[in-house]
């Protein structure tokens, strides 16, 4: 199809799948259980952090991390002792762990007070329309606090090749407000024209069938050129079209 169907095409498939029944089955209902901005961002971030494997997995362990923390997420990170730590240890999904649980929520308290939050550590740290630096910086300043090694590989740097999938797909979530009420928008100082698509399996393998993506990993590289592809489609809102790649992929096996 030509670039006009093609574009059509994607439309229609964002119209199909960014509608509110989307969330019952997708990692995106954890930041939704909550009204307060920093509830909603800390439990996305630890939602999205595991979100890799069987979704239903993810979504229960991901209510799990919330349990551990009172159901209040912000307090939680801002006001616990050490030994509320003790209560993360048991905790696991696949190599994320109950030491890495605990690593995050003091490097999240680190960023809260040291960086002015998440918001503001992703926004000043943007550069050239683009947050794959943003998310450099924020590994840096994430992990100025003391931590095992083991925890590094549980926060992506596209600086270092990656194509920072989950942290990419937060920064959706948080960024985005289109009013179809799937993505939150919490965030208003970081422009939608500067995420990047979340790339895994599904939406590589549709986009290299749509001529999208020739590039065969799923690295930084081809994050790089699927963005300049969805950027020609529409240059406000790129992203958008993750809702297209990823259900034509997991719901109708494109």
């Amino acid at each position: 199809m030509d670039f006009t169907e093609l574009k059509s095409f994607l439309d229609e498939k964002v119209q199909l799948y960014n509608r509110p029944d989307f969330i019952e089955s997708d990692p995106i209902q954890i930041p939704h259980l909550f009204t307060q901005k920093e509830d909603a961002e800390i439990a996305g971030f630890l939602a999205a952090t595991i979100a890799w494997g069987n979704r239903k997995m993810i979504i229960n362990n991901a209510k799990k991390m919330v349990a551990l923390m009172g159901e209040s997420p912000y307090d939680f990170v801002m006001n616990h002792k050490d030994y509320h730590l003790e209560s993360l240890e048991n905790f696991v999904h696949r190599t994320f762990n109950g030491t890495d649980f605990a690593t995050f929520i003091t490097a999240l308290r680190h960023i809260y007070l040291n960086h002015g939050g998440l918001e503001n550590i992703f926004a000043q740290h943007s550069r050239d329309n683009s947050l794959q630096p943003a998310i450099t910086a924020f590994k840096k300043a994430f992990f100025e606090i003391p931590h095992q090694t083991r925890t590094h590989k549980h926060v992506s740097d596209p600086m270092a090749g990656s194509a920072a999938k989950r942290i990419n797909m937060f920064l959706r979530w948080m960024v985005r407000n289109d009013n179809a009420g799937v993505d939150l928008g919490l965030w208003s100082t970081i422009s939608m024209s500067a995420l990047s698509c979340p790339l895994d399996v599904h939406s590589g393998n549709v986009a290299r069938k749509l001529g999208l993506l020739t590039r065969k990993q799923n690295d930084g590289k081809a994050l790089a050129e699927l963005d300049t592809q969805l950027r020609l489609l529409d240059a406000t809102d790129p992203v958008k079209y993750d809702f297209a790649l990823f259900g034509l992929g997991v719901f109708e096996g494109f």
